[in-house]
């Protein structure tokens, strides 16, 4: 699907980090983009920027992002993209000093990360199925979602990060077959090593140390290198229903 000036989408998390770069790729290419963020600072910086709109929106809330949803489409008259950047990934073992492992954070984890992306992912389907298809191929709409090579490479203390991230892998070929009839794409991008926020505020020598960590390149991976994979899901056509590692053949330790 070509991105156009009559391309509307959806970034969620997309006031920082992968989902800021994915909001500023999407604009640059011509279309109208709205932000789904928490962070109202954030989340309006960036709309302003990029010449985007804002939603205080939080993705673990069905009814708020069916309301959202709403409201784009309402403003735009379509959708065409959606993507699920919004997570969070809180530390803590499965026992740990205090005991067992609060299971409020973990199911807290499990809303905004899996829930929160299914909870998108739903609303932004049903309003991209009153699409005209855009082409000959009959496609509506392309959803990407985000997990985490800790799906795969879950470490110490990533117990409830690892579990919800490996939902949104699993939710992934299902959802793509369930779409298929209506020309809705569904693919998953799971990053590595990424230089957002979390990982900016470390030292800088913690940051060399964990880029050496990845076989080639030996780096941390550069957001605009996810936004760029995000482009390429949603203009190749015959992407569907996968899960991209990208994380420079990194495979995680357990610690």
């Amino acid at each position: 699907m070509e991105i156009t000036k009559d391309t509307v989408a959806i970034v969620t998390g997309g006031g920082s980090g992968l989902g800021q770069a994915t909001a500023r790729m999407l604009a640059s290419a011509g279309a109208q983009v709205t932000i789904f963020d928490l962070s109202e600072e954030a989340g309006t910086a960036t709309a302003a920027e990029i010449g985007g709109h804002f939603e205080k929106v939080d993705v673990s809330d069905a009814a708020a992002v069916a309301a959202a949803v709403g409201r784009v489409t309402a403003r735009a008259g379509a959708l065409h993209v959606a993507v699920n950047c919004a997570g969070i990934g809180p530390a803590a073992k499965t026992v740990g000093r205090d005991g067992p492992h609060d299971p409020g954070l973990f199911a807290k984890t499990i809303g905004v990360n899996l829930i929160g992306s299914f909870n998108v992912a739903s609303q932004a389907a049903a309003a991209m199925a009153a699409n005209v298809p855009l082409d000959a191929d009959g496609n509506r709409g392309v959803i990407v979602n985000t997990a985490s090579v800790a799906a795969y490479d879950g470490q110490i203390g990533q117990v409830a990060y690892a579990a919800s991230k490996g939902g949104v892998v699993g939710m992934t070929l299902p959802m793509a077959r369930d779409l298929s009839n209506l020309g809705i794409r569904v693919c998953t991008i799971a990053p590595g090593l990424f230089l957002t926020p979390l990982l900016r505020s470390l030292p800088q020598d913690v940051q060399d140390s964990l880029g050496r960590q990845v076989p080639f390149p030996s780096r941390l991976g550069d957001p605009a290198e996810y936004a760029a994979l995000v482009r390429h899901i949603v203009e190749n056509a015959m992407l569907n229903g996968e899960v991209i590692r990208l994380d420079g053949a990194i495979r995680m330790a357990p610690r």
